[in-house]
């Protein structure tokens, strides 16, 4: 959201800068200028709107990331439980055997907790990297529309 914030005010900003600058004097000025206008506010719209989504994503993937370790957790939690309560339920004569039953099911658990753990926060790292490129695409795109419209702005002034 201050991201989109900034880009409107970068916009009235620029908008402003337009408006103060000497009126262009021929028809074909006046029209280039508008079509500029035109055009760099729907490429910052555009930008505005691809850093909105691809935030969006992140924060999408981050919390999908939250409940996946969330319920890896709990799922260990609930494995140690049971190896601990047949570890309390065994013969005193199967101890050792049911205590080594209990540790390994215990290091499966955890094991797997860290391994849903790793692959949900590259999955986030993928989504990140994925909506910075999409930014920085939208970033270059609406500066290639901005130069554009300055360069027509220029050519129908000389008109």
């Amino acid at each position: 959201m201050p991201k989109l914030l900034a880009t409107l005010i970068a916009t009235l900003i620029t908008s402003a800068a337009f408006a103060q600058a000497p009126a262009p004097t021929t028809p074909a000025a006046v029209k280039a200028e508008a079509k500029a206008e035109k055009a760099i506010a729907a490429a910052v719209k555009s930008e505005a709107k691809v850093d909105a989504k691809a935030d969006a994503k992140v924060e999408k993937a981050e919390m999908n990331a939250a409940e996946d370790k969330s319920k890896a957790a709990t799922k260990s939690a609930h494995t140690k439980a049971k190896a601990k309560a047949a570890l309390a339920k065994a013969d005193p004569e199967d101890k050792a055997k049911a205590t080594a039953k209990a540790e390994k099911a215990s290091a499966n658990a955890d094991a797997k907790s860290d391994k849903t753990a790793i692959k949900a926060d590259a999955k986030v790292e993928t989504v990140k990297t994925t909506a910075a490129a999409d930014k920085g695409v939208a970033k270059v795109e609406t500066n290639a529309v901005k130069a554009e419209a300055k360069a027509d702005v220029k050519a129908s002034g000389s008109k």
